[in-house]
């Protein structure tokens, strides 16, 4: 903000490279689940290793506390006056 980026884009950058690495994550997460569903086989009872609405929902809910948790510091990072924070460094 001190070098002229307006507070829209400030949370458009902090939420974008949050979202932009829970995708990374959540992509090689399911690529690991998938992998490793092999030695689950044996314990699960009534559910398919690979059960997609499972694998679905569970990228969903993670996404979202991704999501969450991105949005509260860009909030907060827009909202700073660039003078205040200037003078605290």
């Amino acid at each position: 903000m001190a070098l002229g980026a307006g507070p829209a884009r400030i949370f458009s950058l902090v939420v974008g490279q949050g979202l932009r690495l829970t995708a990374a994550g959540i992509a090689a997460g399911l690529i690991a689940a998938f992998a490793l569903t092999r030695g689950l086989t044996t314990m699960l009872v009534g559910v398919k290793a690979t059960d997609p609405a499972t694998f679905a929902t569970m990228a969903v809910v993670f996404f979202l506390i991704a999501a969450t948790a991105s949005w509260l510091p860009a909030r907060r990072a827009a909202g700073l006056d660039p003078t205040a924070a200037l003078r605290e460094e």
